[in-house]
């Protein structure tokens, strides 16, 4: 059997790195109005973007990545029999792919914030950190990559942050689930999940059905991956509500809360803890993720098949599409003020997750998900029925000797906007800064 040895050394450390805990990252936005500043935005970029096989950078756990979107590579000056080679639903954009990922309603690119979803953005750039004084000394480090360059404008930003607890907005433990990657030398989550194919996750290596998928030209291609930012409203004091109008008592409420997520809010599995939370568990890397579903809860009278783990990544289970085909790196940051424990009401406040999503293929991988699995339910048998997180409508919880039914759950989760983009490999960021015409 053939070992394959990933360039470490030309892919972003953004694509597969285990991020720190706690961290502080931010997203920049740019718009490219000069194509030769552009050129020369990417030529500098490639100094200050740390590589996969960097993993003490001179400011400890920290790291730079850049991506583009298609609008971006065009303003670049990428020939167009080139930018043909790419995904096609790169080549649309998120805002184009709206009706199939849901985004309709609240969530519809006519409501999302300014200037996301439109060929103004062409540059993302995400530092992450530790902390916000290593943030910062990160963005200090990559501002001479953009400064001085009048052609180039930020025209976005927004900080996040991962807490101690690693808790997103609603109160769960998060960034728990993540595969491994052949190749990558870094170990995934699951002991009973074999490593993934490389090509699954960097363009220009095998995947998992024997293909290998790489834009043109290979220089640009290989390395490479693809990205999805999204910026996702949680309205943590309605879920909170929710709970509480929907539960007989405490116990009853963080019960509920832990059949809508798969897990109890320490992050303990359900799967492994049906009856109570179990924090030691929740917080237990080894053991935290180690389950399957179908071999052990076929039904779903532990883990609803309809619950938020569930459904974005089934493991064992026989369902529509192959869930290894369809496995993918996530990454969740918060952002905004935490809602204190215990208020019910909303204070205006704007949070929520800035959602990343790496993966090679866009179509299989997070719009199938986001499409079949999130937002339908007929892959379990369960008709039309959303997700209980992110959608809205009822909810099942197999139980006897009658199960229970959640009804007319609202919105929590609101998409606020969102990015295709491409991530080149270092080699491809050099080559961009030096094409010319």
């Amino acid at each position: 059997m053939t070992i394959v040895q990933l360039e470490l050394d030309d892919i972003q450390r953004g694509v597969l790195s285990p991020r720190p805990t706690p961290y502080a990252a931010t997203y920049i936005l740019f718009r490219i109005d000069d194509r030769d500043q552009g050129r020369e935005l990417m030529r500098r970029a490639g100094a200050v973007v740390t590589s996969a096989a960097d993993t003490v950078s001179p400011l400890g756990e920290t790291w730079v990545s850049v991506a583009l979107t298609y609008h971006g590579l065009k303003a670049l000056g990428v020939p167009a029999e080139w930018l043909d080679t790419f995904a096609w639903e790169f080549r649309q954009g998120m805002a184009a792919r709206a009706h199939a990922l849901g985004d309709t309603g609240e969530s519809g690119p006519e409501h999302w914030e300014s200037p996301l979803g439109t060929p103004d953005v062409h540059v993302v750039l995400v530092a992450l950190a530790p902390n916000s004084a290593l943030l910062e000394a990160a963005i200090d480090r990559a501002r001479p990559a953009y400064e001085a360059l009048p052609g180039v404008t930020a025209i976005w930003r927004q900080t996040c942050h991962a807490l101690p607890t690693e808790t997103e907005p609603f109160g769960y433990r998060d960034g728990i689930s993540h595969p491994a990657v052949e190749g990558s030398g870094i170990a995934g989550t699951n002991p009973l999940e074999t490593p993934l194919k490389a090509g699954e996750f960097v363009l220009g290596y095998r995947d998992e059905l024997g293909g290998i998928q790489t834009p043109q030209p290979d220089v640009l291609g290989r390395n490479g991956t693809y990205v999805v930012f999204r910026k996702l409203h949680q309205r943590v004091a309605l879920f909170r509500r929710y709970l509480k109008d929907n539960a007989t008592d405490p116990v009853d409420e963080e019960l509920l809360a832990a059949k809508i997520m798969g897990r109890w809010r320490s992050g303990a599995p359900l799967a492994l803890s049906p009856l109570h939370d179990d924090p030691a568990l929740g917080a237990d890397r080894m053991r935290n993720n180690m389950f399957l579903f179908e071999r052990d809860d076929a039904a779903g009278f532990t883990t609803p098949g309809g619950c938020h783990i569930r459904r974005g990544h089934p493991r064992d289970a026989a369902v529509a599409g192959v869930p290894r085909l369809h496995r993918m790196i996530r990454r969740g940051t918060a952002y905004g003020p935490p809602l204190p424990d215990g208020v019910l009401e909303d204070d205006g406040a704007d949070r929520g997750l800035m959602f990343a999503f790496v993966g090679a293929h866009l179509g299989r991988q997070f719009e199938f998900v986001q499409s079949q699995w999130m937002n339908d339910g007929v892959f379990f048998g369960a008709g039309d029925a959303k997700d209980p997180i992110v959608g809205s409508g009822d909810f099942t919880i197999p139980r006897r000797p009658v199960r229970r039914r959640l009804i007319s759950l609202p919105q929590f989760v609101v998409t606020r906007g969102g990015e295709y983009c491409f991530m080149p490999g270092l080699t491809a960021l050099r080559w961009l800064g030096d094409l010319t015409g």
